[in-house]
């Protein structure tokens, strides 16, 4: 907030401001284990982080991005890719390294 001149406002209202002046399609706000969220014009998602055994966080926020990009460019609605964007990012960090091999369940459900 502080970098847009924002510094007196709350998160939400931070988000929503910046979506309407810059006439975004969505906003994505991730917050580490307080959760994440998309805001789009009229509505907001958010999705809690789920607790893991955490052994590496290298590659959560990518893999939280990269899902969430390849689920809305395959049609998956905003809340869906969302919640497939937290689980993907947790599982990345209960494994070691940036690239872990992902299970099937999570490689297939950006395909469905």
């Amino acid at each position: 907030g502080r970098l847009f001149g924002y510094p007196g406002l709350d998160m939400s209202n931070k988000c929503w401001l910046l979506l309407g002046k810059y006439n975004l399609d969505m906003l994505v706000l991730t917050c580490g284990v307080n959760g994440s969220y998309v805001f789009t014009p009229g509505s907001v998602s958010f999705q809690e982080t789920p607790l893991v055994d955490v052994v590496d966080t290298v590659g959560a926020g990518d893999s939280f991005t990269g899902t969430f990009c390849a689920a809305i460019l395959s049609g998956m609605s905003v809340p869906d890719a969302h919640a497939l964007a937290v689980k993907v990012s947790a599982y990345v960090c209960t494994q070691s390294g940036a690239m872990p091999v992902l299970p099937d369940e999570l490689k297939n459900s950006v395909d469905r």
